[in-house]
């Protein structure tokens, strides 16, 4: 069972979802959980399957001292790029915990001073710690919603499956129609990059 990182400091976790995709926003995370929460099924959002993200994610919700989920869209992902935007997607989710957090734990290796909060970066520590599986488990679940509703706009890219994901399938819907505002068009949107009209 994951464990929390501190039992002693005011811990949020966070991380992101999406950073690989070529279309939609890249969607972090900020979770605090109550020392006290124990949950055997919370894992890395990639572990999971979708029915099992999705029932966990009411659960963290309502389990969690505060949460907070914030997208970053392609406007400015093609601004400041991948790195930035997730980073800048874990500061924003941050700013909405309400709360005197006294340290953060990162998933992954890179990440920039929050505040004056102290932080630890952790590769894989969705794997490991609780409070950034569960900040896994809310991006994943909160972008992949917001990837089936523009679907409804645009489903010959079939973003409903592939959320936007560099699949074979998603690439041939580019190279048949074009790109739309939802792609990030600083992304090598075809292996050969074609030239399109942007």
């Amino acid at each position: 069972m994951l464990k929390s990182f501190s039992e002693l400091l005011l811990e949020a976790g966070t991380d992101e979802a999406g950073r690989g995709c070529l279309a939609g926003p890249v969607t972090a995370a900020a979770v605090i959980l109550p020392i006290e929460f124990e949950n055997n099924i919370i894992n890395d959002s990639k572990q999971l399957t979708e029915i099992k993200r999705n029932l966990l994610k009411p659960l963290i919700e309502a389990k969690a001292s505060h949460f907070g989920v914030a997208h970053i869209y392609p406007e400015e992902i093609d601004k400041i790029n991948i790195l930035n935007a997730s980073i800048l997607g874990m500061h924003q989710a941050l700013d909405m915990l309400n709360a005197s957090i006294e340290q953060i734990i990162v998933d992954g290796n890179k990440f920039k001073p929050y505040k004056n909060v102290p932080f630890e970066c952790i590769v894989k520590g969705d794997s490991k710690y609780l409070s950034i599986a569960a900040a896994s488990i809310l991006a994943k679940t909160y972008r992949d919603a917001y990837m089936e509703k523009i679907h409804e706009e645009y489903p010959m890219y079939n973003w409903k499956k592939n959320k936007g994901y560099p699949t074979m399938e998603h690439r041939e819907a580019i190279k048949k129609y074009g790109i739309t505002k939802y792609h990030r068009k600083s992304f090598r949107l075809l292996p050969e990059q074609l030239k399109m009209e942007f």
